[in-house]
């Protein structure tokens, strides 16, 4: 059996391109470093799959379906193993948070002091620390992970709801 540092992880991502929107080239480099930072470090043990003997590496597929985010697992041969299904409701003011304390980063760093800049980025932390505590909430039971790790996937949830 593999080492679990090659076992439970995501080896690749992907985010349901019908699902994005609108985007801009500073959601575009949160996306890629989400993803990069994601595949470069993450733990995630599906316990269904995980209890059948699926070992990873993992790839996952992200999309959100009918108000739900559908997290759709596979094994490195890309056959599904399972699609989680997410309620997104208790989700929706923490993007809206997110969302906002973004935009006002974003402008932030074109034009604030520093000291501005790090309450702004201080406050967008917090509202990411929050939303990822929410997300090892709703997978407890269905995915074994890390904070690091929720805290990554969060930021691509968000991207999948930028309606421009």
């Amino acid at each position: 059996m593999a080492d679990q540092k090659s076992t439970w992880r995501i080896s690749h991502i992907a985010l349901d391109e019908d699902t994005i929107l609108w985007r801009n080239a500073d959601v575009e480099q949160e996306r890629r470093v989400a993803i990069f930072d994601l595949i470069d470090e993450n733990t995630f043990k599906p316990v269904r799959a995980a209890e059948k003997g699926r070992d990873g590496p993992y790839h996952l597929s992200l999309a959100v379906r009918d108000g739900r985010l559908a997290m759709t697992i596979c094994d490195e041969a890309d056959n599904e193993l399972e699609t989680l299904l997410l309620g997104l409701a208790r989700f929706r003011r923490p993007i809206r948070d997110y969302f906002a304390i973004c935009e006002s980063y974003y402008q932030a760093i074109r034009k604030a002091t520093a000291a501005e800049i790090e309450t702004i980025d201080m406050a967008r932390r917090g509202v990411h620390n929050n939303a990822a505590e929410l997300l090892l909430e709703r997978l407890d039971g269905k995915v074994e992970t890390d904070f690091a790790t929720a805290r990554r996937l969060f930021t691509l949830i968000c991207v999948l709801h930028i309606k421009g």
